[in-house]
């Protein structure tokens, strides 16, 4: 069979796909940008695979040239003027993507969109915090109508399935429309483009980290989520083909550690055909690889789970632990998380030299500033957990409690840059505004004190886990919430400002005044974090000495038993604690016993 007719290179037009995560802002006003940063974006990576088949199956005509650009505002200034200089060069064609756009950074992106729309440059907004509103309100916001009465067309859902063809082929035509919506049509990810970016782009990442998802969706209730009203309560999930071609094309590019972004990988109905094909691709092709992946709290559960999960190169594993307190639980739908499980679970993991983080909410309904302070020493004492990572209850656009609060009238923070987590942005039922930003705040202090560092390295010693990493974690997690008030997940070395690139509602620095301070800022956070380092070696070292380290036990690394529920803080000090307890003695007795042969 005869190939079709290719246009001649001098014949050839070309459009850009420009392809951008923005960043938030700072609490100065300035894109919070890291020569390095922490985690990628899978959002860009998946719009970066579908824009890659687009290019290859020349979606827009034989005769036109797609030339893909993929940035990350997260690791790199951006320079509008330079964008726009480019594609007006190249013809004047082409899409500007605002992909995977969270509340917190809608503000940014549309400040971001500003000179490529003075241009003339069409631009396209997706992400969860358009997709959230679309689904859960029943009328457009007035921060999202702005953004479309100024030009900015939105994407709604997934772009999988030829809906990012469409897009391209209304922005190369000139008749971009105002939404595209296919909140109501989840596509198969089974055979799908696959999520990737170039090196170039990976290498902006500390350690080199790139992400995929193998599958979406989540049939739990939880009503702080966002993820069940865009990627919805049905799961779908991609093949072991599909992982194979994804760890294959990235090994090519030296690239071997990943973020694994789905929800709860544990109930993907697939897991065990994905490990076995990472374990053939470490014996067959020697690819070692290094996964994060996320679970849930009754993985432990599943005959064989976490063995294969660690044979196929997991060493980190992100659980959402949420609380301790069951009345809170209750109260968001995470009826799935039971305490009792706990102490079994985290240790199951403690066999292999796995990394356990875990998140925290902080504010939940039956929470105050004492239940707070108890509970941190509870989970200090009695659970082996490696690092967690404490987040304000927010109601994120998209989710059920925002769609509850929005519609009641409640005061929520007008400011969306604050909706990361890390600020409080509502009211406390039992609480003070100023007791639970202090109780926020006094829970990463306690938790990463320097005696409570100390003693997760001598479990991590004791039990012969991952040292490194978790030293290095523990350096990083005390540095940013408690010296710099960031997040850490939201961290990175050295941060990097422009001048001239401010929040337009606050005034541009002179330059005698902004240089001087960027700078001697930098350099004192560096010289803090060399500190924190250099004495986390410190201690690594004396207990690395200890010829008795291996020994070492306290209560949460020593193997739960029913005594737990009589002794444990975990079980005893709340009344839901009790009432847990209590079901599952029911639950055992309620179980069928087996027969002995």
């Amino acid at each position: 069979m005869q190939a079709s007719p290719e246009a001649a290179p001098s014949d050839r037009q070309i459009f850009h796909l420009i392809l951008i995560t923005p960043t938030k802002y700072d609490e100065d006003g300035y894109p919070l940008v890291w020569w390095r940063s922490v985690l990628p974006s899978n959002s860009l990576a998946a719009l970066n695979g579908l824009g890659r088949d687009c290019r290859e199956r020349h979606v827009l005509g034989p005769e036109v040239e797609i030339r893909l650009t993929a940035i990350d505002e997260a690791n790199r200034l951006i320079r509008p003027q330079q964008i726009i200089q480019m594609v007006r060069r190249d013809g004047g064609k082409c899409l500007i993507a605002l992909v995977g756009v969270q509340s917190n950074q809608f503000p940014r992106a549309v400040d971001l969109a500003q000179p490529f729309l003075a241009a003339g440059l069409p631009v396209c907004l997706g992400g969860f915090h358009v997709s959230g509103c679309f689904a859960m309100l029943p009328e457009t916001t007035p921060e999202i109508q702005a953004a479309m009465d100024q030009g900015i067309a939105l994407f709604l859902g997934e772009a999988e399935e030829g809906r990012l063809d469409e897009v391209l082929q209304d922005a190369y035509r000139g008749r971009l429309r105002p939404i595209y919506n296919y909140l109501d049509k989840l596509p198969t990810i089974a055979g799908a483009p696959i999520p990737i970016l170039d090196e170039e782009d990976v290498k902006r990442t500390m350690g080199w980290i790139s992400s995929f998802d193998v599958g979406r969706g989540c049939p739990y209730k939880c009503s702080f989520c966002t993820i069940i009203n865009v990627h919805g309560r049905k799961s779908r999930f991609r093949t072991a083909e599909d992982l194979e071609r994804i760890v294959v094309e990235n090994d090519a590019q030296g690239i071997r550690q990943f973020f694994v972004t789905d929800d709860n990988l544990a109930r993907n109905q697939n897991w065990a055909a994905l490990f076995d094909t990472l374990i053939r691709l470490r014996e067959e092709r020697g690819i070692v690889l290094e996964l994060s992946v996320q679970v849930d709290t009754r993985c432990h559960q599943i005959p064989g789970f976490i063995d294969k999960a660690a044979a196929a190169g997991v060493n980190t594993v992100f659980i959402g632990l949420e609380n301790i307190n069951p009345d809170n639980l209750a109260t968001t739908g995470k009826a799935q998380n039971r305490i009792t499980d706990y102490r079994e679970m985290l240790l199951a993991w403690k066999r292999h030299p796995v990394t356990i983080c875990a998140g925290y909410i902080i504010g939940l309904p039956f929470d105050t500033k004492e239940s707070l302070m108890r509970d941190v020493e509870i989970i200090k004492r009695e659970l082996a957990i490696d690092h967690i990572f404490f987040t304000m209850l927010t109601p994120l656009p998209g989710s059920a409690d925002h769609a509850r609060i929005y519609q009641s009238g409640e005061w929520m923070d007008p400011d969306l840059t604050r909706y990361n987590t890390n600020f409080r942005v509502i009211h406390h039922p039992r609480m003070t505004d100023e007791e639970w930003d202090g109780a926020y705040r006094e829970m990463w202090r306690r938790y990463y004190s320097w005696e409570h560092m100390t003693r997760m390295l001598r479990r991590a010693h004791a039990l012969r886990g991952d040292i490194r990493k978790t030293r290095n974690y523990l350096g990083w997690y005390h540095h940013f919430p408690i010296n710099l008030g960031l997040h850490p997940l939201e961290g990175g070395l050295v941060q990097l400002r422009s001048r001239v690139d401010r929040r337009p509602t606050l005034p541009r620095e002179h330059p005698l005044v902004f240089y001087p301070k960027y700078l001697l800022r930098e350099a004192r956070n560096m010289l803090t974090f060399w500190r924190i380092v250099r004495r986390m070696h410190k201690i690594d070292a004396r207990i690395a000495a200890d010829p008795e380290r291996f020994a070492y036990r306290d209560e949460a690394i020593t193997p739960p038993s029913e005594q737990d529920f009589e002794d444990l803080g975990l079980f005893k000090d709340t009344r839901g604690g009790r009432e847990a307890v209590a079901k599952a003695a029911e639950r055992k007795a309620a179980a069928p016993r087996r027969r002995v042969a």
